[in-house]
């Protein structure tokens, strides 16, 4: 995870700090064919260079960015989880515990529904 040092290190927070470097831990565990890398200021995971995943930080919440395809998708879940969402992101707050189950499934499904995709980002026709 050398290319985040930089980027954890500017977390102030330490729990904070500890929380997404846990978070990217697991996901280069749970998903090492995936790459890694910081674009757009965001720590992010891309297969086949398409854009799978990528994660924030807010003073009240970590963010989570799988595209709105997949919050759509896993709405009822995220809702069911204790999370908020706008149409791009998911607020996991950071007083409560990650769901793993529920980004192994939001993560999976980008995998997956993206297998064909040749752009970095989902084309609006394609959903």
């Amino acid at each position: 995870m050398e290319s985040f040092a930089d980027y954890l290190a500017a977390i102030e927070d330490p729990v904070h700090r500890a929380r997404m470097r846990e978070v990217f831990a697991w996901v280069n565990r749970t998903f090492p064919e995936l790459n890694h890398k910081i674009a757009w200021r965001q720590p992010m995971w891309t297969d086949h260079g398409t854009f799978i995943i990528s994660f924030g930080l807010a003073k009240q919440h970590m963010s989570v960015a799988p595209e709105s395809v997949a919050i759509t998708r896993f709405a009822a879940e995220i809702a069911q989880a204790g999370y908020t969402h706008s149409k791009e992101l998911v607020r996991m707050p950071w007083d409560r515990p990650v769901d793993y189950a529920l980004l192994t499934k939001i993560i999976e499904f980008n995998i997956a529904d993206k297998a064909a995709c040749k752009t970095f980002w989902r084309m609006q026709s394609e959903h």
